[in-house]
């Protein structure tokens, strides 16, 4: 591995941290590195500021000038809430900056490269590109699709079924686990108002040190049906909930102009197969118990496997989990 990837994945894995709490930002990570040791890093702030940039330089301080500073995605090259990145890079005296990709706002797109060479400093770029845009899935979404990145989680029986009347649960503990560490990771999660009407959930994020990292809840209620004493009502002054009204596209991009850039769907059977034939997911995460239920159980929605890739199988305790990307 030689020294820009090595660096650049130490910044990928800052990057990481703000996942789901950034919107409508991207989550970027930034190092200030010197004489080949690590002197500064940064991530973007929860909220989206300050950018990662901005806080690693403040960090490293007067160290900066001559160092390089490794970040994420293209430094902004505009001004916003904030002044660009840019010229806080180029005020604090750094030499090189390394990046991973473009941004491909209309705003910034090749133009942050640009300001920095402008004002001689050497820009180097394609540095671990693949896991930067895994990580920038989302805010390149709304971008180039004017939608949020959508990420589709069943749970499911060995014989494909979504409800067990013996248990509330499909899933053993692990299982349950790890999707609340999911719901950690995205900007808002999405159900449909059969699911609440059925199990009244409360769709936030529960794994200890991570409450206060719930996503906003979202739910598709075409004919105002949510009832006011339902779990997620009564949270909706500690936890944002939203109510979708619209027929789906038109929800899905009304999400994206408030800022939403990664949605998890946890849906019934119904909502679940109406986002997978609208073609609207890009990724699905599948945990399945190794027992069947039977005729007793409702049937999933499952992706057509001719249309996705699979990325990923671990177990989790007695479960499967598979990780599925739509292909290209």
């Amino acid at each position: 591995m030689d020294t820009h990837t090595r660096f650049m994945q130490v910044a990928l894995s800052l990057g990481r941290r703000n996942l789901g709490q950034t919107w409508p930002n991207p989550s970027v990570g930034a190092l200030v590195v010197k004489d080949g040791r690590i002197i500064a890093q940064g991530y973007t702030a929860r909220g989206g500021r300050p950018h990662a940039e901005t806080v690693a330089l403040a960090d490293a301080g007067k160290l900066a000038k001559g160092a390089t500073l490794y970040v994420t995605l293209e430094p902004c090259a505009h001004q916003g809430k904030t002044p660009p990145c840019t010229q806080t890079i180029i005020k604090a005296g750094i030499a090189r900056t390394v990046i991973v990709c473009r941004d491909p706002n209309p705003q910034v797109n090749g133009k942050g490269i640009a300001q920095l060479q402008a004002a001689g400093i050497e820009v180097i770029e394609d540095i671990c590109k693949p896991e930067a845009m895994e990580i920038n899935r989302g805010f390149f979404s709304v971008i180039e699709k004017k939608r949020p990145y959508i990420a589709l989680k069943l749970a499911t029986s060995s014989d494909g079924k979504i409800t067990n009347p013996k248990s509330h649960w499909i899933t053993g503990e692990a299982a349950r686990a790890y999707g609340h560490l999911l719901r950690s990771r995205y900007d808002a999660i999405a159900t449909g108002i059969g699911t609440v009407l059925a199990d009244d959930p409360l769709l936030t994020c529960r794994l200890p040190g991570l409450e206060d990292r719930s996503p906003v809840r979202v739910v598709f209620d075409r004919k105002h049906r949510l009832p006011k004493h339902s779990q997620l009502v009564k949270t909706a002054e500690q936890i944002p909930l939203w109510i979708m009204t619209s027929p789906l596209q038109a929800s899905v991009h009304a999400l994206a102009e408030k800022g939403i850039t990664r949605l998890l769907v946890e849906a019934g059977q119904k909502l679940s197969e109406s986002f997978l034939r609208s073609g609207l997911v890009d990724r699905v995460y599948w945990f399945r118990n190794p027992r069947a239920i039977g005729d007793a159980g409702l049937s999933a929605a499952l992706p057509d496997r001719t249309l996705f890739t699979l990325e990923e199988s671990r177990m989790l305790g007695e479960d499967v989990l598979e990780t599925y990307s739509v292909q290209k």
